[in-house]
């Protein structure tokens, strides 16, 4: 009898032990973490879902299968996430669809357009799902030659925009547009003018050159147009910017527009023709440096002006991100986006990963900013097309070469948000590490996302804390995780 005993006692010894080895072992998966037993007075394991990128390249946005353990106190560095302190909603991130990136997706093979549009815009467990685009009004510098919309013969005008046209779009850009809606209705399309029109500007180039003020009503309409014409192709624009980089003439198209001019074109002129017409595409301001804030500022200092705006956009080609705040702190009422950044061709992986996710990803979003968009979609293997003056060093996050894709370190980047920062989610709390910079949000489904980069040079062990649940994970230098609790 004793024998007897002594047997079932063992096996049920066993099968506890095998049980707790597999309970384990599923952790460190990330899987099943909070049926763990964890012993009184330490932090609860936590179930997290983790996206790795490394710097040298050997891992590329995968999902991880270990390196997540029990919460470790006597770790050196904690990430605390406070998930009840908000901070701004977030409407998405994505990249510039340039008249470029469209040509070169246009001219894919449909199956391999189709498989692409929907790996970048499908939110679903085996894509990216971005959720935010910015696109030229008229040509950028990345399109094969300058045009606008209402392009004339020497010494014609047409205030009245009798022969406005959005034609050239028709070609590449407004169809493959029209294929990413039915992949994703929801996406949020942002525009922006390098130049008006030729005619309407002191130099009659397409580059350089200001406005003319007897034009400004002109030009008014000239976005009506753009923004009526847009939706009669069923694509919504849901804002505008005012000028691409309007302290920038030297681009080709380009436009210089000083404060003090944006201002008035703003009150006077295209903020009531849209009240007018009835349109509801928001108006940003500047799209420029973070070098300087006094020109946002000082627009939206002018309250006839600051009544149309919704909020102002930048740049980081000049200035440190934190300046970002400056605007948020001046009026906090209104919007902040960045919307613009590029990656060289000559630059290294690591460092445009490191820098990247550190000051725009992480940098922007804790500075108040809604979007963060990388510049550009696509190019192929010699950059191009490009215009004459425009940008010759811009690598897409694609290179297209015929039906071949290889995806560029901006891929990796904004994959790492755009795939779990869906449209609504809000920023939350989260201590800001030097040798961690994170940032957190909570999603429309409750989730909590960190975004964690090693800034260091050696591997690191850290701990994400929420509300006493938590982990301890690691990562090796220059990596950058995405965590979902």
């Amino acid at each position: 009898m004793f024998y007897n005993y002594f047997k079932i006692f063992t096996g049920l010894f066993f099968v506890a032990l095998i049980g707790s080895f597999f309970s384990c072992k599923d952790f460190q998966k990330g899987d099943d973490a909070k049926g763990l037993e964890t012993p009184p007075g330490t932090i609860k394991p936590v179930n997290v879902s983790f996206y790795l990128t490394k710097s040298d390249q050997s891992v590329l946005f995968k999902k991880q299968e270990s390196g997540l353990l029990p919460f470790n106190s006597s770790s050196e560095f904690t990430i605390t996430i406070s998930p009840n302190k908000t901070y701004q909603e977030i409407d998405g991130f994505g990249y510039s669809l340039t008249g470029g990136s469209a040509f070169h997706i246009k001219n894919l093979s449909s199956s391999t357009r189709s498989k692409l549009l929907n790996e970048l815009f499908k939110w679903d467990n085996e894509n990216i799902g971005v959720s935010y685009l910015r696109i030229s009004i008229g040509a950028s510098d990345l399109d094969a030659a300058p045009f606008s919309y209402n392009d004339l013969p020497a010494n014609e005008i047409d205030p009245d925009m009798v022969k406005f046209s959005i034609n050239k779009d028709k070609d590449h850009l407004i169809p493959v547009l029209k294929e990413i809606l039915t992949i994703n209705p929801n996406i949020k399309i942002l525009g922006s003018p390098w130049s008006p029109p030729t005619w309407m500007k002191t130099n009659k180039n397409s580059k350089g050159g200001s406005l003319k003020p007897e034009y400004y009503d002109a030009y008014a309409k000239y976005f009506v147009k753009y923004i009526e014409a847009m939706a009669a192709e069923g694509i919504t624009i849901d804002a505008i910017t005012i000028q691409n980089e309007p302290l920038h003439p030297g681009n080709n198209p380009s436009l210089l527009m000083e404060a003090p001019d944006q201002a008035v074109f703003i009150k006077n002129h295209l903020g009531p023709a849209f009240e007018t017409a009835g349109i509801k595409t928001k108006l940003i301001i500047y799209d420029h440096n973070a070098d300087r804030t006094d020109y946002p500022i000082s627009i939206l200092n002018d309250p006839d002006a600051k009544k149309y705006i919704d909020g102002s956009a930048f740049h980081l080609y000049g200035g440190k991100v934190d300046n970002i705040s400056l605007v948020h702190a001046a009026h906090p009422d209104k919007n902040l986006y960045f919307t613009e950044q590029w990656v060289g061709v000559n630059s290294d992986f690591e460092g445009n990963l490191t820098w990247h996710t550190r000051e725009l990803i992480i940098g922007a979003t804790r500075n108040w900013c809604k979007t963060v968009l990388e510049w550009n979609l696509a190019a192929d293997a010699n950059l191009e097309p490009h215009t004459d003056g425009g940008c010759t060093e811009c690598l897409g996050a694609l290179t297209i070469e015929g039906n071949s894709i290889t995806k560029n370190v901006a891929y990796y980047i904004i994959a790492h948000a755009s795939k779990f920062v869906r449209p609504g989610s809000f920023r939350i709390e989260s201590n800001y590490l030097e040798e961690f910079p994170n940032v957190a949000f909570k999603t429309p489904t409750g989730k909590i996302v960190v975004i964690v980069l090693n800034n260091t040079k050696v591997k690191k062990t850290f701990n994400i804390n929420i509300t006493n649940e938590g982990i301890t994970t690691s990562l090796d230098p220059g990596a950058v995780g995405t965590f979902v609790l």
